[in-house]
């Protein structure tokens, strides 16, 4: 299994628009992908002004990927309304193989 993560950071006066957005549009799309297994939001106050997002997505294989993020799976998928809740966002990606996934 590959996890797939990316990261954004938006002002805290945006953070719950922002959070309700990103369900709209990443989770939404990466779910309707085949080969999605799932999904993950962390979020932390940086400072008093800034909050991040961190969204994991699990996937397969790379093609699974690839189905959802095009080609170059480096690349973020970013989405135009992005601008309205002035996100400071990644514009790449980290994958990460899936090494040990226990749940208590």
């Amino acid at each position: 299994m590959i996890a797939r993560e990316w990261k954004a950071r938006c002002p805290m006066a945006k953070k719950e628009g922002f959070i309700a957005y990103l369900y709209e549009t990443g989770v939404k799309d990466t779910s309707a992908t085949e080969g999605f297994k799932g999904a993950q939001i962390f979020g932390r106050e940086v400072d008093e002004l800034t909050f991040e997002v961190t969204l994991i997505t699990y996937w397969p294989t790379r093609e699974s990927i690839i189905a959802f993020a095009g080609q170059d799976i480096e690349v973020a998928k970013l989405y135009p309304e992005d601008d309205e809740y002035e996100l400071d966002p990644d514009t790449f990606v980290r994958h990460y193989d899936v090494i040990e996934n226990h749940w208590v």
